[in-house]
């Protein structure tokens, strides 16, 4: 008998103000590996990356996340390359929401990890609910205008 080899799946989000969204990208995630890793991105990377400071705190966040029946396993990430995560990590599948397919940064990242085996995989953005659309209430309710981005 034939054994087909283990899929360990990488899903990476700030999942920062968790909302379904969030647990799309996790349940499809893993309906595709056998393990799913979610890596949490660090307070400093989201500021680094895209001049987002969280509303909840990494340790919060991976908390939450942990939680969540589809994750086996959370990883905080700290680094921004997401190769450097991958030979920490060895995942032979990365997941992401399909607004970075065919952008510069998707085309690279599927570059780069083709290279070592790993195969990225797209899923559906959710478009009614995101993390940038709940920042700005959050902005609008404390009477913060339009100075919240991310």
């Amino acid at each position: 008998m034939t054994h087909s080899p283990r899929r360990i799946g990488y899903a990476a989000g700030a999942f920062d103000l968790f909302h379904i969204g969030h647990l799309n990208l996790l349940r499809h995630a893993k309906a595709e590996c056998d393990v799913l890793i979610a890596g949490v991105v660090s307070d400093e990377m989201l500021r680094l990356t895209k001049g987002v400071t969280p509303v909840i705190p990494l340790a919060e966040r991976m908390e939450i996340v942990s939680h969540i029946s589809y994750v086996d396993r959370v990883h905080a990430e700290v680094v921004p390359d997401k190769l450097d995560t991958w030979k920490e990590l060895r995942f032979t599948h990365f997941f992401k929401g399909d607004d970075w397919r065919g952008t510069e940064k998707g085309l690279r990242l599927e570059r780069e990890f083709a290279a070592v085996g790993v195969e990225v995989v797209y899923f559906p953005y959710t478009m009614s609910t995101s993390s940038t659309v709940l920042r700005r209430a959050l902005a609008a309710l404390n009477g913060e205008g339009s100075r919240v981005t991310g």
